[in-house]
């Protein structure tokens, strides 16, 4: 099992659509890239610490490439907008792949590349070392699937699903393609 760290604004989002992709075994919400030790969400949400809301995904290299999940990554989330996703606004929320190696540095670099030529504006996706990466609260792991029916679940993560469920249906684990 391989991983990697993304940041693409709020977790929530980012979580609910790569814990569907086939090859992905397990995606857990947290925080990277700050200044302060053991962060928490209130913490977080001031923009004062430094850190971005981030997923860890654990991943089969056999099953899904580090290439293809950033080819999501790039789909998934707005790569052009410094610190914002939508209405989140705030260093916590800017896009980010943290690599913990020069092989995972270069993937990174040619997948911003590629994105690059589908966007008209630039790509500001920050591309760094992986620093001291904290898990996030309980209650943010799995929180689209436990609350759906929320009005954030349902306006602003449920588009992102649908779209992967509709255009990227042969990539969706086969438990998803139903539900």
């Amino acid at each position: 099992m391989k991983e990697i760290v993304l940041g693409g604004g709020c977790f929530w989002c980012t979580e609910a659509v790569f814990q569907r992709l086939k090859g992905v075994e397990h995606v857990e919400s947290g925080y990277c890239g700050g200044n302060t030790d053991n962060p928490d969400y209130k913490a977080i949400c001031t923009g004062q610490t430094g850190h971005a809301e981030v997923i860890k995904i654990r991943y089969d290299q056999s099953q899904i490439s580090l290439a293809t999940l950033l080819e999501f990554f790039f789909v998934f989330h707005d790569p052009t907008t410094l610190n914002r996703q939508g209405n989140d606004v705030g260093t916590q929320y800017r896009s980010v792949i943290y690599y913990a190696n020069e092989e995972e540095k270069r993937i990174a670099e040619s997948a911003a590349k590629k994105a690059s030529e589908i966007y008209d504006d630039p790509i500001v996706t920050e591309i760094s070392p992986l620093p001291k990466y904290y898990p996030g609260e309980k209650y943010h792991q799995n929180y689209y699937m436990q609350n759906s029916s929320k009005g954030y679940c349902s306006f602003v993560i449920g588009p992102k699903v649908s779209k992967l469920m509709t255009k990227y249906h042969s990539h969706v684990k086969d438990e998803y393609q139903n539900a």
